[in-house]
């Protein structure tokens, strides 16, 4: 017998290679129906799954062959002038929440990509284009409305569970499942950007561009993203340009802008058209990976490694069924941990790092190990040009766990704050009931 057409959509993945058969799915409508069904998992101690947006790339992390829950019915939206603040249910994608908050003319700390679900990208971490402004998007919730491992559902917040609102800082799905949450809000007015796709063989310039911006560029407006790509063997680099305001002050994005490009887009637009501007459907229902280097410097013979990593393996891969092999280089300022509190992502503010986003795509199964495999490869070895260079500190920094790939060890996730996580999961959890479920899981 065919399977329903909400049961696909309920176990359906943005990767394939994350999507699993499930015996069943359900659709929660309410924070007490997500508290009968944990109370049941839990009495019986059934595997389960929780899928916000469905866009996490490692397998079992938001699926399971056990019960898929799926919180796509929690689509409220729902703003306070009074508190400048957002409720914002864990079933939207950030897509949604702009445009809902564009008649009051304010906006979030909240992803750069189309199709991105608040869910996963809020709990485990967040970097937006207003990083440099405001911090990460957990330093920019209020609450968390939690339903407990036990059925009960509660407010949480520093002042109410200040054990609990840090956990969550970066937690995921350990502590139970977030149905809701409050985002501090910030005036939002059009801004200036867009995208630059430029041929690889002017790769020497962007690598030069995209250092000297990272580097010297201070003004917290201004943000770019650098992403060198092989689609179908065509070497290309994208580059998306931001600046917080609807025109740039001179001399920022001069050396992006005097590069050759194939295509141009870059305008005076709302903060919803650039999130848009990215095609995010070329890799959709392929089989991927992320993985990630959490670096603490860009510099120009490092992006020359990158570049030449990401001919390495486009070449040594060519027989396998690979078709996107893409690394994204994000700066940020070295203040953007100032903004808020303790979290257990990242474990240290002392110092902040970079994370390079590492993605390659495929289509066939039989090719899942040699791209795991390259992807730990390209990421060790890119390690090991850093710390020649000084970056002594990138073994072991935090790495952001919303790009980690499977196996990477939970100390290079949660580090120092993995003591008090597993304080807090013994208290709020003790039956580990949680723990049936996939993801970063916090020891008991």
């Amino acid at each position: 017998m065919a399977a329903e057409p909400e049961y696909l959509e309920d176990i359906s993945h943005y990767a394939m290679s994350s999507a699993q058969d499930s015996v069943c799915s359900v659709e929660p409508g309410t924070a007490e129906d997500v508290g009968t069904i944990l109370t049941i998992l839990g009495s019986t101690r059934t595997p389960f799954g929780i899928k916000g947006g469905g866009h996490i790339m490692n397998p079992n992390y938001s699926s399971t062959t056990g019960v898929q829950i799926t919180m796509s019915r929690f689509t409220s939206i729902e703003y306070d002038a009074s508190t400048s603040s957002v409720a914002v249910g864990v079933g939207n994608v950030w897509d949604d929440v702009y445009e809902a908050l564009m008649p009051y003319n304010v906006n979030v700390v909240g992803g750069r990509v189309s199709g991105i679900g608040v869910a996963g990208y809020t709990l485990g971490g967040g970097y937006s284009y207003l990083t440099n402004q405001y911090g990460l998007t957990i330093d920019n919730v209020l609450a968390f409305e939690l339903v407990l491992p036990n059925g009960t559902v509660i407010n949480v917040t520093d002042a109410a569970y200040p054990d609990l609102f840090f956990a969550l800082k970066g937690g995921y799905n350990n502590y139970g499942i977030v149905t809701t949450f409050t985002y501090q809000t910030y005036p939002q007015g059009l801004i200036w950007g867009g995208q630059l796709i430029i041929s690889g063989e002017y790769a020497d310039q962007v690598n030069a561009a995209t250092a000297n911006f990272s580097n010297n560029v201070t003004d917290p407006k201004a943000a770019v993203i650098t992403t060198y790509d092989y689609e179908e063997s065509a070497f290309l680099i994208s580059i998306i340009l931001f600046y917080d305001a609807p025109t740039q002050p001179p001399g920022i994005f001069d050396e992006f802008l005097a590069i050759p490009t194939i295509s141009y887009d870059v305008s005076t637009m709302d903060y919803l058209d650039l999130v848009l501007t990215e095609d995010v459907e070329i890799s959709e229902n392929m089989r991927g990976y992320y993985n990630t280097v959490p670096l603490m410097n860009i510099t120009t013979p490092l992006l020359e490694a990158l570049v030449s990593q990401l001919q390495y393996w486009q070449s040594a891969l060519a027989t396998d069924s690979g078709t996107i092999f893409s690394y994204d280089v994000e700066p940020f300022l070295p203040t953007i941990l100032t903004h808020g509190g303790p979290s257990a992502y990242p474990w240290t503010r002392a110092e902040r790092f970079l994370p390079l986003n590492i993605y390659f795509a495929w289509t066939d199964a039989d090719d899942d190990a040699d791209f795991y495999n390259a992807l730990v490869a390209t990421a060790a070895n890119l390690t090991a040009v850093a710390v020649s260079e000084g970056q002594i500190l990138v073994p072991t920094a935090p790495h952001y766990p919303n790009y980690a790939l499977y196996g990477t060890s939970l100390s290079l996730i949660y580090g120092t704050a993995l003591p008090e996580m597993e304080a807090v999961k013994e208290t709020y959890d003790p039956q580990n009931v949680m723990g049936l479920a996939g993801g970063w899981k916090v020891p008991t």
